[in-house]
């Protein structure tokens, strides 16, 4: 084979390569935010669940699941804190 026709080929493949691999790793991305924010919703559900004994409910919503599934323990600690002492 002719050089050029090899090295054409090569730059195709990775060309391709890059393509594939960034929306893979956006579609990465995506579905790590989703599982994120699933087990924030169950936590604050659980906090809720417990929480009610306390006089302690946090809404259950897009921004303070995000909130508590990305900071996890401390995010929910934080939503807490502004539920009793600010809210309040």
């Amino acid at each position: 084979m002719e050089p050029k026709v090899v090295i054409t080929v090569l730059s195709a493949l990775i060309a391709v390569l890059l393509v594939v691999g960034a929306r893979l790793k956006a579609l990465r991305f995506i579905g790590h935010a989703a599982i994120r924010l699933i087990v924030g919703a169950l936590a604050l559900f659980a906090i809720n669940a417990i929480g009610g004994q306390f006089s302690i409910h946090i809404p259950i919503n897009l921004i303070t699941s995000l909130v508590c599934g990305f900071l996890g323990l401390p995010g929910a600690a934080a939503l807490i804190v502004i539920d009793q002492y600010i809210l309040s």
